[in-house]
């Protein structure tokens, strides 16, 4: 008898509009979502901030952080793309791919399909090579990056005391 592999989930990617900003306000206000940052949501502006930021990543750059939905079109989260965006540590200048969903979209297979989905258009994009910044602690998104064929490639200490984040890279070209 032959086991078929688990059905991956169709996603949606868009670009965040101004009502995503409390979508994911509302659905990132959960501490177990939030454990690897900062353990609490952030303020709604905040989210108005990011989205804005995102819109403008897709327009110059043809890539940002899209809003994650499901078939029935309900947010699920994000996921996407965006310059790492700190300059004292971890992979300066690098374009880093990450992904963030509400609780109630876990174990499903959905963080998987969206990244694979980012990865189609950051390629697109001509994005030679992606990275991952994701928490030492995060065995959940280190499960996603090693299905999607990153690879550990360093490790860094960040500014929050005691706290490690493994860097994954994945090329894209070649």
């Amino acid at each position: 008898m032959t086991i078929a592999p688990p059905a991956v989930p169709s996603v949606q990617l868009r670009v965040p509009t101004d009502e995503d900003a409390l979508v994911w306000h509302r659905i990132f206000d959960d501490p177990e979502v939030m454990e690897f940052f900062g353990g609490r949501s952030s303020e709604f502006s905040v989210y108005e901030e990011l989205t804005a930021r995102q819109r403008r990543h897709d327009a110059e750059r043809g890539y940002c952080l899209w809003t994650v939905l499901d078939d029935g079109g309900d947010v699920l989260g994000f996921t996407g793309a965006q310059p790492w965006p700190h300059t004292s540590f971890g992979p300066v200048g690098e374009i880093e791919i990450g992904w963030r969903l509400g609780r109630a979209a876990w174990g499903r297979g959905y963080a998987t399909a969206a990244a694979r989905a980012t990865l189609e258009r950051v390629r697109a994009a001509g994005v030679p090579e992606v990275v991952a910044m994701i928490d030492s602690n995060n065995a959940r998104s280190i499960a996603v990056a090693l299905r999607l064929g990153m690879r550990l490639a360093e490790t860094f200490t960040t500014p929050k005391a005691g706290q490690r984040a493994h860097c994954y890279r994945l090329a894209l070209t070649g």
